[in-house]
């Protein structure tokens, strides 16, 4: 099953900017900036100065990582990646930016029922470990300074020994009915102004920070929440403003977007944030329905039983993306077919420069993925179909191409 993937093309993810300006990076992007919290402060003694910051949920995070492992046999079984049948577009595209998380992520459009919410929550096995901060919400790692939490980094400026643990990347359901506090998290004003302490307690994007952010129907979602959705894909920070306090911390995240285009469009700033984008059709074979159905059948019968038996399968994939990840730095890329690809996103008129960069990144991650260290020309033609559909300037009556034109300019330039 999983060498069908390597095959298939592949597609839409989200981009994600550099925040090296952003100015929640400097110390000083926490602070205390509203008049009326210091005037009350002052009335009670208390001098601004002494103000800090807390994080109410730091202990509920170190004890939900220490009973990971007893979670994690509780929880509802999910489907084998490996198990599913069909959809090698969508796989494929999931796969490589597990590999390379800066492809920025995929959107997947499809018809209902087609298995996208399935195929993206079956990645969870598949996930692999990365090293962080214990007892931090944000998921810090502990050697990259634009991933940690400013706590961390306060505490590593004084010295101190951080202790360090391995978890698997997380993967965060964003609900479409979340309130833009559970998503970005909340300040207790109220102890602010008692304690001097900025008691903040992370949301949704802080428990994504270095994982998967998913979306279910995200061209369902609410303006207010695309909105943070988009600040936070392009400055990879997250920052909340309360009563005149603010407290930045990191929200770097694969964003997997799924909906069914008559449900509507997706704003063009959400859908360009996408590295890559994946078109799900209904399988029209009668055999393939037939074994989807039979294999479906049999996990709900018995769900441990049917794990039990893609068990090989899983972990030979979970093989292949921890070899993929630990040599995608040594693949290299001609740069005759760099050019090559900048003149196909030329000529085809897209805007901006993320389609150059994404084409290259998710080519190497493909390379890396089918276990060679050089990007070849079919590497190209099977990802950029996905990475450049979504980026086309298009007549307003037409949905997003199939990939059909790009196709075309591929063969024009590369032959």
């Amino acid at each position: 099953m999983a060498a069908s993937v390597f095959g298939a093309p592949s597609t839409a993810v989200l981009a994600s900017r550099r925040h090296s300006n952003h100015p929640s990076l400097a110390p000083s992007s926490v602070q205390n900036s509203g008049k009326n919290s210091i005037g009350l402060l002052r009335k009670q003694g208390r001098s601004p100065s002494r103000l800090t910051i807390t994080n109410v949920a730091t202990d509920i995070n170190s004890v939900e990582q220490a009973q990971n492992v007893t979670a994690k046999e509780s929880q509802r079984p999910v489907y084998p990646f490996a198990a599913i049948v069909g959809q090698d577009e969508m796989k494929l595209c999931l796969l490589l930016n597990v590999i390379d998380p800066k492809i920025g992520g995929v959107m997947i459009m499809g018809d209902r029922g087609t298995g996208k919410s399935t195929t993206v929550r079956s990645l969870v096995d598949l996930l692999p470990e990365i090293r962080v901060v214990a007892g931090d919400p944000y998921n810090s790692d502990p050697e990259d300074p634009e991933s940690m939490g400013m706590e961390v980094q306060e505490r590593i400026s004084k010295g101190e020994n951080l202790p360090v643990l391995s978890t698997k990347i997380n993967m965060v359901d964003l609900p479409l009915g979340a309130t833009e506090d559970r998503v970005c998290g909340t300040i207790d004003i109220e102890k602010a102004l008692t304690d001097g302490v900025k008691a903040f307690e992370p949301g949704l994007l802080a428990k994504a920070n270095r994982g998967i952010l998913y979306v279910d129907e995200v061209n369902l979602l609410d303006d207010h929440l695309v909105d943070v959705l988009l600040d936070s894909a392009a400055s990879g920070w997250n920052t909340v403003e309360r009563e005149g306090i603010s407290i930045s911390h990191p929200a770097r995240f694969i964003l997997i977007g799924s909906g069914n285009p008559e449900e509507g469009e997706l704003r063009p700033q959400l859908l360009d944030r996408f590295g890559m984008h994946a078109q799900v059709g209904t399988v029209r074979d009668a055999e393939l329905r037939v074994k989807i159905v039979e294999e479906r059948g049999r996990f709900d019968k018995n769900p441990k039983e049917f794990r039990e038996s893609y068990k090989a399968e899983q972990e030979k994939l979970e093989g292949q993306i921890a070899s993929a990840r630990s040599v995608l730095s040594s693949v290299q890329i001609d740069r005759d077919l760099k050019v090559k690809i900048s003149k196909v996103c030329a000529e085809l008129n897209v805007d901006g420069l993320r389609g150059d960069i994404v084409t290259n990144r998710a080519a190497k991650a493909l390379a890396a993925l089918k276990g060679r260290d050089a990007v070849t020309p079919e590497d190209i033609a099977t990802v950029i179909p996905n990475c450049l559909r979504h980026r086309l300037r298009k007549d307003p009556l037409e949905s997003i191409d199939s990939g059909l034109l790009v196709i075309e300019k591929f063969d024009e330039v590369f032959s």
